[in-house]
């Protein structure tokens, strides 16, 4: 792929605000970076299942890696003989949608073993939503008085299933929980046993198969791409972006980022109102 350069981006406070709002600069810089012949991925902790905004997705992105790193979707896309992935001179300038055919990569959680962590960690007062590809799963009672929940619940809309009467039918590649109320240690102890917790705060976990993560997800595109590591940047602002930020070639933090986003970059760019993600592809010579 000669020098092209592939672009990851984080979504929450990197892309968009809290009220989904992109800056302008930002969507003028996706653009131009890809009309230089560079690909721009959005990177996600969130499940694809949760990953739906059309504004989002007018930005123009070659590919996603959802689920911290547990499925990968790229538009314009051939498979060589070798099994690995070329992208077609031909890839047009709207980029991916939720397709079949631009699935490349899934790693799908066994039921059994979904069957057995709801059966130890509920008792333990852990309310859970099982994140998949498609749907997200969990049980609106258990998030009656929650307006978080209630709010997912209303944006999801059909893409939300019970947990409970879709037992074995499930399709999920990580899991989170509420925590609140419920005995911490014993369930994170458990769930320590196949998933590395994402602790977020003393109410929310976040827990993802072992050996996957936004950093595993770049290495596996370049993986399937045949293109190293060093011709990837990666966007992020937060704590759970470190490890795609010590990951990528080049790691950049948002000026509105955390200490520890900015320690663990190699760039620091401005605010993401501040023209962040223009002003760095332009110091990258991206754009």
């Amino acid at each position: 792929m000669g020098n092209t350069k592939i672009a990851f981006f984080d979504i929450d406070g990197t892309l968009w605000n809290f009220h989904n709002e992109i800056p302008e600069s930002t969507g003028r810089a996706i653009k131009a970076l890809r009309e230089n012949g560079h690909l721009a991925f959005l990177n996600t902790g969130r499940s694809r299942g949760f990953v739906t905004s059309e504004p989002l997705f007018n930005l123009g992105f070659d590919g996603v890696v959802s689920g911290c790193g547990t499925m990968i979707e790229c538009a314009g896309v051939e498979k060589r003989e070798d099994g690995t992935y070329g992208i077609k001179e031909e890839r047009g300038v709207t980029g991916v949608s939720y397709r079949e055919e631009d699935v490349i990569f899934y790693h799908r959680l066994d039921n059994e073993l979904l069957r057995e962590v709801l059966e130890v960690i509920r008792p333990l007062g852990f309310k859970p939503i099982l994140e998949g590809r498609d749907y997200l799963y969990f049980d609106i009672e258990d998030f009656a008085n929650d307006p978080y929940g209630q709010a997912i619940n209303r944006q999801l809309g059909k893409r939300r299933l019970p947990i409970r009467e879709n037992a074995g039918l499930w399709e999920a590649s990580k899991l989170s929980c509420d925590t609140a109320g419920a005995d911490i240690e014993a369930g994170y102890r458990y769930l320590e046993l196949n998933f590395q917790n994402l602790i977020h705060n003393e109410k929310v976990v976040e827990s993802v198969p072992h050996g996957f993560s936004k950093g595993s997800g770049i290495r596996k595109v370049c993986e399937l791409f045949k293109i190293p590591l060093s011709d990837t940047i990666a966007f992020g602002d937060s704590v759970n972006d470190l490890d795609m930020l010590e990951t990528a070639g080049i790691g950049v933090a948002m000026g509105n980022g955390t200490d520890a986003a900015k320690q663990a970059a190699d760039y620091v760019t401005t605010d993401m109102f501040d023209d962040g993600i223009w002003n760095a592809c332009e110091a990258l010579g991206l754009i």
